[in-house]
């Protein structure tokens, strides 16, 4: 049985760890790729593909 603290911590490494792969995924986008070249472009994209993400779940 795992304890609260524990329970946290895998929790944290499954979120984390979907996290990165889904951005290591998203690099592969060419949007992306010319977001990166602009600068600051890459925050607003993943801002926006967030922001989607979270309507997506709200529906």
């Amino acid at each position: 049985m795992l304890k609260a603290g524990e329970h946290d911590n895998a929790e944290h490494r499954r979120v984390r760890a979907r996290v990165e792969h889904v951005i290591g995924r998203l690099k592969n986008y060419k949007i992306l790729r010319d977001c990166r070249r602009r600068g600051d472009g890459l925050h607003h994209a993943v801002q926006a593909v967030a922001h989607m993400h979270n309507l997506a779940l709200a529906s």
